[in-house]
């Protein structure tokens, strides 16, 4: 027994440091939290002159589509300040990057009970951005031509970090579900973010965060949804 009990002490702080791969699930909020939210840890560092953001998304309305509120979607952030943020705010979807104050904002239809396939597209040589929602592309945007993502940050899904993992506030946490979060280092096709709707993907494999191989860690009051609700 004593030695079951010694092996138990040397497994446990393994298993709760972070699990890999979320194939088939999804991260469920239930409530507005200041500390609750998922850490995703690269396959690559997010060292990038153009990328693809897509994930899924559904939300209490109730909370996320109050005219004044600000939650956040996406966020990776270094020990610079914010480096790609995601957000639903004030009723439009915005992208920030090295910026709280200066981004691309855009007036889509907002996020609902029922699951959005959610996409951002940005290269740095032209500076053009994209959303798209459910396959249809917003018009464009140029934003931050010439730039680059840094890298030596950390993802974050259901918090937007003020500081290293911390700096969390209520009113601007994630409610609701996010599922196949996945980034490419490269702007895709229409065709194949439209092929992102489908649920077995035939384009290129996620090459920077891929859903199906990401370690991740849970904090706080955040449930992983199995297969057979998705």
């Amino acid at each position: 027994m004593k030695t079951v009990l010694v092996l138990l002490g040397v497994l446990l702080p393994l298993i709760s440091s972070g699990q890999s791969g979320l194939t088939d699930k999804g991260l469920f909020f239930p409530k507005p939290s200041a500390n609750s939210y998922v850490k995703l840890t690269p396959q690559k560092p997010l060292n990038l002159k153009a990328f693809t953001l897509c994930m899924r998304l559904s939300v209490d309305p109730t909370v996320v589509n109050q005219g004044n509120r600000e939650t956040i979607l996406f966020a990776y952030r270094t020990q610079n300040g914010d480096e790609l943020n995601v957000w639903q705010e004030y009723g439009k979807f915005s992208l920030y990057l090295r910026s709280s104050t200066e981004g691309a904002f855009y007036a889509i239809p907002l996020l609902s009970i029922f699951r959005t396939n959610l996409c951002v597209t940005w290269e740095s040589s032209t500076g053009l951005t994209a959303f798209w929602v459910d396959g249809r592309r917003s018009t464009l945007q140029v934003y931050r031509k010439n730039h680059k993502v840094q890298s030596g940050g950390a993802v974050v899904l259901g918090q937007d970090p003020d500081s290293d993992l911390g700096g969390f506030d209520e009113d601007q946490s994630f409610v609701g579900e996010i599922s196949d979060v996945n980034i490419w280092d490269s702007v895709l096709t229409g065709d194949e973010i439209r092929n992102f709707n489908d649920k077995v993907w035939v384009g290129p494999e996620p090459n920077v965060l891929n859903w199906n191989t990401v370690w991740y860690k849970v904090n706080g009051n955040v449930f992983v949804v199995p297969e057979k609700y998705k």
